[in-house]
């Protein structure tokens, strides 16, 4: 990791580098940059050869912390990463980020010290999850590549797997994977930029305020997106004026010169003129689009209008062709293109121009992202459609929201065969969590066959479909396992099956098991 020295680490984390020594004798010592000028010359050389070492990865998992490595020790709810020190060394990490002082038995358990002096370097921090994150900062600068943030409440990990599409035709791109959009996830995403990435694509969650103030200090994005304004969070944030705020602290961090893009579908996003000298660029679906009422806030692109053509990235002509994606067009300020977007769903099509408009910031020509936007792939959890021999299984179970819930629902109405929804509670939604479930529900009603609710909050969402279907097929449970032991009655060969729910509901579960 270029520039990572044990001193740089040392000086951007505020925190002191220090060298412990056990001898073959069992004897037990440790210098500190203050106490080095007592030390003997050999300690002296031993402690400047050390601090001028680069790490060659970073981890918190000490599993991973292999030859080379930093390993970051941090207290969780279970596990203690502090106990995991000695071995991780002996697997041939370099050194350690501790919030303590670390004696003989943190440092080298039962080791008797073998037939010559063993030397452990480590750090102490006052916090080691602080460090992390101003390690990833320092690294950022370092490298010195182009970086594209990514935020919203709906849509983040799908309109960041569709720029990343397409900013791979022209650029070695690393991008967030899994949930690692955190403020430990994010700087364990920019610990893996190597000196072959050329741009990254970097995923931003929060769910309090405050969150993204540190994500963004890390990130000090060049170009900026933000994929809409939702019900999210509304536990800790109350409402979609709280949900605005904390997204857009990280206007405060775009670099000067920066790109701003967001969602024009979004009526909060739309009234944003200026960000700090910064004139947005809008994507969205246009005016008369059929089902752009469905996207966010429901705010329609208006173009020609108050809209100049080089501040807007539209989509028109949509055409959908299923689970097969669709074909559009997309009118960008370099000119026209059609597509197809290989993956279903109207906000798709809003996801491809989000992703266009990132790939002309970015230089890129129409052609090129053309073919990103037509190779672009689903990932675990994000509405990845496997192909049983019984029935097609939609996987759209990481997480849901109301808004999200709703696209997916949308989607499904496209699938042939019986179309089932299997839809389970939604997390973090605050004191209107019972309404939002019912919305939920009564836009179900008339757009699936077959509607199955698991959980305690989805027993609104499966009440409210009753009422405003009476005939709908409908069925709810109180568990995952209640609902699995009568799978077989619920489901039925050729059937088109949304299995969504917040992550916490486990319904990964029931995608392992109706595809078995």
């Amino acid at each position: 990791m270029r520039g990572l020295t044990l001193q740089k680490i040392a000086e951007v984390t505020e925190g002191t580098l220090h060298l412990s020594m056990l001898s073959p004798g069992g004897i037990f010592g440790t210098v500190d940059e203050d106490s080095l000028r007592r030390a003997q010359h050999a300690t002296k050389d031993a402690y400047e050869r050390c601090s001028m070492m680069e790490v060659g990865s970073i981890t918190t998992d000490s599993r991973k912390a292999g030859e080379g490595s930093l390993f970051g020790a941090i207290v969780g709810a279970r596990v203690d990463g502090h106990d995991f020190i000695p071995s991780v060394y002996e697997q041939g990490a370099l050194c350690v980020l501790s919030e303590r002082v670390l004696g003989k038995q943190d440092l080298f358990r039962d080791t008797a010290g073998g037939n010559g002096t063993l030397v452990r370097p480590w750090i102490e921090v006052n916090d080691t999850q602080s460090a992390l994150q101003q390690i990833a900062r320092e690294y950022l600068k370092v490298m010195k590549i182009p970086v594209v943030g990514i935020t919203g409440s709906v849509g983040k990990t799908s309109t960041k797997e569709m720029i990343a599409a397409v900013l791979s035709v022209k650029f070695n791109t690393l991008k967030t994977e899994g949930n690692f959009n955190n403020d430990l996830g994010l700087p364990l995403t920019v610990f893996r930029l190597r000196d072959e990435h050329e741009i990254a694509v970097l995923e931003m969650g929060v769910s309090h305020f405050g969150d993204m103030t540190r994500l963004a200090r890390i990130a000090n994005p060049d170009i900026m997106v933000i994929t809409n304004i939702g019900t999210c969070h509304l536990e800790f944030l109350k409402n979609r004026d709280g949900v605005f705020r904390a997204k857009t602290e990280v206007f405060s961090y775009v670099k000067q010169n920066g790109r701003v893009i967001l969602n024009g579908n979004d009526d909060k996003l739309r009234a944003v003129d200026d960000v700090h000298g910064i004139r947005p660029i809008f994507y969205g679906v246009d005016s008369d689009q059929e089902g752009a009422q469905d996207l966010g806030a429901g705010v329609k692109m208006e173009y020609p209008g108050d809209l100049a053509s080089e501040q807007c990235v539209r989509v028109s002509d949509i055409q959908l062709q299923g689970f097969d994606g669709s074909v559009c067009t997309l009118h960008t300020p370099a000119g026209d293109l059609t597509v197809h977007v290989p993956i279903p769903g109207i906000h798709n099509a809003s996801n491809a121009a989000a992703a266009a408009a990132v790939g002309l910031a970015c230089g890129m020509t129409l052609d090129e992202i053309r073919r990103g936007i037509e190779g672009a792939q689903t990932i675990s959890g994000r509405f990845r459609i496997i192909k049983t021999d019984r029935m097609t299984v939609i996987d759209d179970c990481y997480n849901a929201n109301p808004v999200s819930m709703k696209s997916s629902v949308a989607v499904l109405e496209q699938g042939s065969g019986r179309r089932v929804a299997i839809l389970g509670d939604m997390g973090e939604l605050g004191e209107d969590e019972v309404q939002l479930h019912e919305s939920v529900g009564a836009y179900s009603a008339g757009r699936v066959d077959h509607l199955v609710a698991v959980g305690a909050l989805a027993k609104n969402l499966y009440e409210a479909a009753r009422r405003e279907n009476p005939a709908l097929s409908a069925s709810w449970y109180a568990t995952v396992d209640e609902f699995l032991a009568h799978k077989d009655e619920e489901l039925k060969d050729g059937d088109s099956v949304l299995v969504k729910a917040s992550h916490f509901m486990q319904f990964t579960r029931i995608v392992e098991e109706l595809c078995l």
